[in-house]
């Protein structure tokens, strides 16, 4: 590691930890010339495997650029993208594996686009599974209308319990 302030290229490690949740390692050093101090934060690389084999760096921008597709003329702004893919790249870090397949990107897409906006979800998700046909529009509308009777009926139950205690 090179020193940031005069580029010699011999420091020590002072302190090590581990930080966001062990997705990467903080340190402290020193430099052996310069004697001055800084922080160095060390993360693990994400990389995507492709249905062809083929691997490449995770990159956030390009997921976004995905999902705006899907967003172009929905009341979606610039910084819900930026959230939402910051939101993916933590639920992939998460999963704690250095390479991920790429359906599993799609994956940990679709739940934070349908909770931003139910249109773009089924746009993207029409495209990201295959839809062939209305029908399988059709049973994915239903399939997220069932979810939310289900999310108000849980929340009802709740306010019911809270309100009898």
């Amino acid at each position: 590691m090179h020193c940031p302030f005069c580029k010699h290229g011999d420091t020590r490690v002072l302190d090590s930890r581990v930080a966001d949740d062990g997705g990467s390692i903080r340190r402290r050093r020193s430099c052996q010339s310069c004697e001055k101090r800084f922080t160095t934060i060390e993360q693990m690389q994400l990389m995507v495997v492709k249905r062809s084999g083929a691997t490449e760096a995770f990159d956030r921008d390009k997921a976004v650029a995905g999902v705006a597709k899907a967003c172009k003329g929905r009341p979606v702004s610039a910084d819900d993208l930026a959230r939402l893919g910051q939101d993916v790249e933590d639920a992939l870090r998460l999963a704690g594996q250095a390479e991920i397949p790429a359906h599993d990107v799609g994956l940990a897409i679709l739940e934070p686009l349908r909770a931003l906006d139910q249109v773009a979800y089924l746009r993207f998700a029409s495209v990201y599974k295959s839809f062939a046909s209305a029908d399988d529009f059709a049973a994915e509308i239903a399939s997220m209308m069932a979810a939310e009777a289900e999310a108000q009926f849980a929340n009802a139950t709740l306010r019911d319990e809270r309100t009898t205690n």
